[in-house]
C-alpha cells in the first residue's frame, strides 16, 4: 500500500462540506467532520476555496431531492471535485442505475447514508492525508454543526416499518441500535463539553433495542438494558448532574412509551414528545401501513396529560394521502382539535419515486392536497395559539440562544416546549434588573407577558 501522506510542512488540504436534510443526517455529517479533523484536514467555508467538496444529501421528498441535486451541481460548477453521501446517494434512477451519477456523472464518489468509512476512503483517494491522526486535534465530543449549547444524539439507524409513503428503509436499512454504553458515553462527553440540551434522534426512537432483544450492556461498571425506558432514565439522571435538558424526537406512540411519561413528570427529561402521527383516521393509517390507530392515539395522549399535565406534544401530518375522502380529512381536523396538539406541521402528500403509495387508487388532485394542507394548518395554528395564550403569566426556564447587546438588551431563547428550528421561540425583553445579563447557552427564568403567533414574549428576572 502506497503512502498517500503529504510531505512535512505542506499546507493542510481543505474540504468543503454541505449538510442537508434531517438531524439524523446532521449526526452523520458530524461523524465525517470529526474524522476529517482527526486526520488533519481543514474545512473551507466556500466551494472555490476547497480542494474538494462533500455534500451530505437528503432524498426523502421531491423538494429535498431537487435541493440536493442543485447543491451538487453548484459544488461541481464552483469546485469540480465532489463526493456525495447521504440518503440521495442510495436512490435508484431510471433503469436501476444510481440517480446521482445519472444526473451528475462527474462526481468523484457516491455513498449512501451512515457511511463515514466509505466517505473517508473516497477522500483519501482524491486528497492525500496531511499526516497520521493525533487524538488531541479533535475535542472529545467530536466536531458538531450545532451551536455549542445543544447537540443531537443519534441512538439508532434505520427503521423496521414499511410505511407506504416512505422510502427511508430502502436507503438506511432496517433498525440497528447503537450499543447503550456507546450512546451514554457520547452523551457524557457532550455534557462535559458544555451542551445544555441533548436532542435524542433516530428513525424510530421508541424501537430502540428491539433488534438486539433489549440486550444488557454496561456503562460505568453498571448493567443497563438497551431499552427506551432504561436509556431515557439514565440519560435524564446524567443530564441532571450537569443541569442540562434531554428532549425526545421521533417517538412512535407504542404502549411502552407510557412508561417514560412519569420520568417527565419527575423532571428527569423534558415533558415534550415529538410523535410522528401522520394521520388520525384508521383507514388512512391502514393505507399508510402505520403502526397505530387514531383512536388509541387519542386515548394515549389524554393519559399522558393526566400523568404529566405540562407535557407538550408535537407532531407531523400528511394531507391528501391517496384515497383520502373529505370525511377522513375532517376526522383529522377533529382529531387535532380534540387531542390539542401543541405543535403541528403538515405536508401536502407528495409522491416519492419508489414508494408503495404511488400504486394506491384514487390519488387526490394536487390543488385539493394543497387546499387541505392550508385548512389543516389554519385549524392546527388556532389550537397552538390558544395553548400558547394559556402560558401568559407563567414563569418558564428559558435556554438562551442569542443575546445581542452584551445580554442587557434582551435576546431569543426557547422553553422546554420549543425544539430548535422547528418550534416557536421565547423572545426575551430587556431584563427587569439592571444587573441581570443574558448569556448564550445558559438558562434564565422569565415571566411570560404575551403570546405572538408561534412565539412567547417574556421578561427575564
Amino acid at each position: 500500500m502506497s503512502d498517500t501522506s503529504l510531505t512535512p510542512g505542506a499546507a493542510a488540504p481543505k474540504v468543503g462540506f454541505v449538510s442537508l436534510g434531517c438531524p439524523k443526517a446532521l449526526t452523520d455529517s458530524e461523524l465525517i467532520l470529526t474524522q476529517l479533523s482527526a486526520e488533519g484536514y481543514q474545512t473551507s467555508k466556500t466551494f472555490a476555496g476547497a480542494d474538494l467538496v462533500i455534500v451530505n444529501t437528503c432524498g426523502f421528498i421531491d423538494d429535498a431531492v431537487r435541493e440536493s441535486l442543485d447543491t451538487i451541481g453548484e459544488a461541481l460548477a464552483e469546485n469540480g471535485k465532489v463526493i456525495v453521501t447521504g440518503c440521495l446517494g442510495a436512490r435508484e434512477g431510471e433503469g436501476g442505475g444510481n440517480l446521482v451519477r445519472q444526473m451528475h456523472p462527474s462526481v468523484l464518489a457516491v455513498t449512501g447514508p451512515h457511511a463515514t468509512h466509505e466517505v473517508m476512503e473516497a477522500v483519501h483517494t482524491h486528497l492525500p492525508k496531511p499526516h497520521d491522526p493525533f487524538v488531541d486535534l479533535v475535542p472529545p465530543q467530536g466536531i458538531k454543526l450545532t451551536p455549542r449549547h445543544y447537540a443531537y444524539l443519534k441512538i439508532s439507524e434505520g427503521c423496521n416499518h414499511r410505511c407506504t409513503f416512505c422510502i427511508i428503509p430502502s436507503m438506511r436499512g432496517d433498525l440497528v441500535s447503537r450499543p447503550i454504553g456507546d450512546v451514554l458515553t457520547e452523551a457524557r462527553k457532550l455534557f462535559e463539553a458544555g451542551v445544555k440540551e441533548l436532542l435524542v434522534v433516530s428513525q424510530d426512537t421508541s424501537a430502540y433495542g428491539v433488534d438486539v432483544q433489549y440486550r444488557t450492556g454496561f456503562w460505568d461498571g453498571k448493567p443497563v438494558k438497551a431499552r427506551l425506558f432504561d436509556l431515557v432514565r439514565t440519560l435524564g439522571e446524567l443530564a441532571k448532574g450537569y443541569g442540562a435538558w434531554v428532549r425526545l424526537h421521533y417517538v412512535y406512540p407504542y404502549p411502552h412509551v407510557d412508561d417514560i411519561i412519569p420520568l417527565m413528570a419527575e423532571g428527569l427529561v423534558l415533558p415534550y414528545l415529538d410523535v410522528p402521527l401522520q394521520h388520525s383516521h384508521p383507514d388512512v393509517l391502514k393505507r399508510m401501513k402505520r403502526p397505530a390507530s387514531g383512536e388509541r392515539n387519542l386515548e394515549r395522549i389524554a393519559r399522558w396529560r393526566e400523568i404529566c399535565p405540562e407535557i407538550v406534544v408535537r407532531s407531523t401530518f400528511i394531507a391528501g394521502f391517496p384515497g383520502e375522502t373529505e370525511a377522513e380529512f375532517q376526522h383529522l381536523l377533529d382529531f387535532v382539535q380534540e387531542a390539542q396538539i401543541d405543535r403541528a406541521g403538515c405536508f401536502a402528500y407528495s409522491p416519492v419515486e419508489g414508494a408503495a403509495a404511488n400504486l394506491l387508487a384514487d390519488p387526490v388532485p394536487d390543488a385539493l392536497r394543497e387546499e387541505r394542507r392550508a385548512r389543516f394548518m389554519a385549524v392546527a395554528e388556532a389550537v397552538s395559539a390558544d395553548r400558547l395564550r394559556r402560558r401568559v403569566g407563567a414563569t418558564l426556564q428559558v435556554l438562551v440562544d442569542s443575546a445581542p447587546g452584551l445580554g442587557k438588551k434582551g435576546g431569543v431563547g426557547r422553553s422546554y416546549a420549543d425544539a430548535p428550528e422547528i418550534d416557536g421561540l421565547v423572545r426575551l425583553l430587556p431584563p427587569e434588573k439592571i444587573s441581570k445579563t443574558l448569556k448564550v447557552g445558559e438558562f434564565t427564568r422569565a415571566r411570560v407577558v404575551a403570546a405572538e403567533g408561534h412565539d412567547l414574549l417574556a421578561v427575564p428576572f
